[in-house]
């Protein structure tokens, strides 16, 4: 039987749900210190979708998590990974109105 981390670390299937893998320590840090603060300090959650833009990433939410999507629409880290979990972002602005996609897995911001 080969050896697979991520299935024995209970990752399996993280990739098929749309939701990051795993940060190693140095990524977290460095995207904590530079994608955390727009979070917690922005106003609106179209004011977080639009700072994020300007910054060349994307919010959306899959499988009830917050996730930050690169520039290849690709999941990078969730809110919780950036020690902001979508909770504590939505008890300081409300909750975020979220269209579903057709696979009822993911969403996204709806526009206003």
């Amino acid at each position: 039987m080969r050896y697979q981390p991520t299935a024995q670390a209970g990752w399996g299937g993280v990739r098929d749900a749309g939701l990051p893998a795993p940060l190693d320590c140095e990524s977290r840090t460095m995207l904590r210190i530079f994608l955390a603060p727009i979070f917690e300090t922005g106003e609106s959650w179209q004011q977080i979708a639009g700072t994020l833009r300007a910054k060349g990433y994307a919010l959306s939410f899959r499988e009830g998590h917050l996730v930050v999507l690169d520039d290849r629409d690709r999941a990078l880290c969730t809110g919780s990974d950036l020690g902001v979990p979508m909770a504590a972002i939505s008890a300081r602005i409300g909750r975020p109105c979220v269209v579903a996609r057709a696979d009822g897995h993911a969403g996204d911001l709806r526009p206003v």
